[in-house]
């Protein structure tokens, strides 16, 4: 169906805005600039046709900025929706289709300076009182002398997906905050019981229109509501269209279908149901809304098979087409809903709905070059006329529907990582967002860019800095919380704490070896001179390098309890009963310097390298998740720390049968648990005062009885 199309497209109308397709000719409709060829670029990549997607990209680039340089009255809405969405869709796909990319790419790129460039073209038409704009604009010469100032509600508030993705991807704020004031215009217009009209005077603010309802002339501007409210996170925008929400259910609403009415009387004035309805479903279903779409879209089916497909207008008491408004012009909004709501549910229903479709089109519309608009669906007489969006939005819901593995349906199960001038972005993983002519823009792709993202990492970055992630798990020294504190200190430090660490690594190794040396010494000597010469042989300790670190040595010596200032006790004195202080001193030394290698053994091989956000989420407990809300609570780091808690508290705990699967990132995959035993072997063979089963919350008593217990087995 689609290629069936595209190909007329190419051969008989390019590079006109549309075809004909009873006469296979073309003609422009919309604005002189290739429409359709720029609608149905991105079907392409959807289908999988790179290589021509590759071909079309590159003869548009080839173009140049010039193509829209034209003197020629434009639709703003319609640019706006098809022209600057198409190119900007184009733009983030062309990493999928193999294209050859700039460096700063999604940031930069042919098609995105295109679209800003046709955006640019367009904002004249916002220079208003109100700041809603015209309906037309001149590419060359801006707004048209003459021009008249009343424009439809949708035409007002359909462009903030549009201005909203360009303004973070080239860095200029001036396309997002002309469409919010338009919204936020539209918004302080609204009648007394919370209703829109139809049209209104973008120069007074005056409604020249006062029917309100979901459909044709109001349709996408609560859709770009919601959908804005996901791609931008701003809540704004979602609590309007919930306001807006009531006002509809409460006045227009009538056994699932939505009737039009008065916007200040609410009372009922055109018993209407029209085709552009037939979205309301899909952004039902986008907010969980799922028994009230799946009701709505059944009665709009309805419809569809009553006459083999949906009039512009049905009247419904009549149960009967709406005169001078019978035909059907291709459109996708039935099948749109289909899409999503099958995407929610695995309803077959839906489906069956798709084939109803499928069928109609390609019985009924079929020509010898394309697709022809149905001018009655009582009779099935033709039109001369394919809309560029057949190929945009309906060939693609269509196809969308019956793919369930489509790249665009992907769950965040795979991503690309790239390194661009915002960061680094994993880009493709889902969460793509429609544009009203059913263009996706990737949401990440478009948040690389943002400054939002780069105040994002900047705290994300200065809240890693300030966890202390001993503290929170209740690991302190008892003797003196300020050395202890003063521990972690090293590690908060990105750019020293390495190098801090491999320093206080060797020092502990001389620590260790001076330590050991010393009961070497002391055993030799009790055992006689006999044996106190065999082991001068057998041990030999590099006494410069034990020179080079003496000033380091003193401090460590300081936290883990050595005394190296005390002086050597002689034979004699060593062949008398050891003295008691003395061997309780020795028994403190293993216990602090047990406690302190199980901390070293069980948190620095984790946290060393860098420390990273998604490691916390995978390798720490569950129990830390309250205590980051308390250590945040009332800082500027509360929102984000609460939203890390809340994965925290869906992150399931190492399973100790298990151990490899914590963090594919930090632990490869042939660490088995065999594996992890040798390590845990190898780390034992390195040190005796790694003492197995020992724990941070041991009592000092109970450590010291795993230590006799250890050197009674290794007796």
């Amino acid at each position: 169906m689609f290629y069936h199309a595209y190909n007329g497209y190419l051969n008989y109308a390019y590079p006109y805005d549309e075809l004909q397709p009873l006469t296979c000719k073309g003609h422009d409709t919309w604005g002189s600039y290739s429409l359709t060829l720029i609608d149905a670029m991105d079907t392409l990549v959807v289908m999988g046709n790179h290589s021509e997607f590759r071909r079309i990209a590159q003869l548009l680039i080839d173009k140049g900025e010039s193509f829209f340089d034209t003197d020629i009255n434009a639709s703003v809405f319609e640019t706006n929706i098809r022209i600057v969405g198409g190119l900007l869709s184009a733009h983030l796909l062309m990493s999928r289709a193999e294209m050859v990319l700039e460096p700063a790419w999604p940031c930069s790129g042919p098609l995105l300076r295109m679209a800003e460039n046709i955006a640019r073209k367009i904002l004249p038409a916002f220079d208003t009182p109100t700041g809603m704009p015209y309906g037309t604009v001149n590419l060359r010469h801006g707004v048209p002398k003459g021009e008249t100032t009343v424009t439809c509600t949708a035409g007002v508030g359909t462009f903030l997906l549009e201005f909203g993705a360009l303004s973070r991807l080239t860095g200029d704020p001036i396309f997002e905050k002309t469409a919010v004031r338009a919204i936020r215009a539209l918004w302080k217009f609204r009648s007394p019981i919370g209703l829109l009209g139809n049209h209104i005077d973008v120069s007074t603010g005056k409604w020249t229109a006062m029917d309100s309802g979901i459909g044709g002339g109001v349709d996408s501007y609560f859709e770009y509501l919601v959908k804005g409210a996901i791609m931008f996170n701003v809540p704004e925008f979602l609590h309007m269209f919930r306001e807006y929400e009531i006002s509809i259910k409460r006045h227009l609403k009538r056994d699932d279908w939505y009737l039009w009415a008065h916007m200040t009387k609410g009372t009922v004035s055109l018993p209407l149901f029209t085709s552009l309805d037939g979205y309301w479903p899909s952004i039902q279903g986008m907010l969980g809304d799922i028994d009230e779409a799946m009701k709505t879209l059944h009665n709009f089916h309805q419809v569809w098979r009553q006459f083999g497909f949906t009039p512009e207008y049905y009247n419904i008491p009549n149960a009967n087409v709406h005169q001078g408004r019978e035909g059907y012009p291709l459109r996708p909004e039935i099948i749109e809903s289909a899409m999503y709501l099958y995407r929610a549910t695995k309803d077959p229903y839906l489906l069956e709905i798709g084939v109803d479709i499928l069928e109609g089109i390609e019985q009924v519309a079929r020509t010898s070059c394309g697709y022809a608009t149905v001018k009655d669906v009582r009779d099935h007489r033709l039109e001369d006329r394919m809309e560029s969006f057949f190929l945009a939005e309906t060939a693609k819901y269509l196809y969308l529907l019956f793919d369930p593995d489509n790249f665009l349906h992907e769950n965040g199960s795979y991503g690309e990582i790239r390194h661009t001038p915002g960061g680094v972005c994993i880009l493709g993983a889902g969460g793509y967002v429609f544009n009203t002519e059913a263009h996706p823009m990737d949401l990440a792709a478009v948040h690389c860019c943002s400054a939002e993202k780069r105040e994002d990492d900047r705290l994300l970055q200065d809240m890693e800095d300030n966890i202390d992630l001993l503290a929170m798990l209740g690991v302190t020294d008892e003797r003196d919380n300020n050395e202890a504190d003063g521990f972690w200190e090293e590690f908060k430090d990105s750019s020293r704490r390495q190098k801090e660490w491999a320093l206080k690594e060797e020092t502990l190794r001389h620590a260790r070896e001076k330590y050991f040396r010393k009961q070497e010494e002391k055993n030799c000597q009790q055992g006689g001179t006999e044996n106190c010469e065999k082991e001068d042989k057998s041990v030999s300790i590099d006494e410069e390098d034990d020179e080079d670190l003496e000033e380091e040595d003193e401090d460590e010596d300081d936290y883990f309890g050595f005394d190296d200032d005390s002086d050597e006790p002689s034979v004699k004195e060593e062949e008398v009963k050891v003295n008691k202080t003395e061997e309780h001193h020795h028994h403190t030394f293993l216990v602090d310097m047990t406690k302190f290698t199980e901390l070293e053994r069980n948190f620095t091989r984790s946290f060393m390298k860098e420390l990273q956000i998604t490691n916390l989420l995978k390798n720490i407990s569950a129990d830390l998740a309250s205590k980051m809300r308390v250590s945040f609570q009332k800082t500027e780091y509360e929102h984000m720390a609460n939203n890390v808690a809340k994965k925290l508290d869906s992150a399931s705990l190492v399973e100790q049968d298990h151990p490899t699967n914590t963090n594919i990132s930090m632990i490869d995959s042939h660490d088995t648990k065999e594996g992890t035993n040798i390590d845990k072997q190898k780390i034992n063979a390195q040190s005796d005062l790694i003492i197995e089963d020992v724990s941070s919350e041991d009592r000092d008593e109970d450590i010291h009885d795993k230590i006799e217990n250890q050197n009674n087995d290794a007796r």
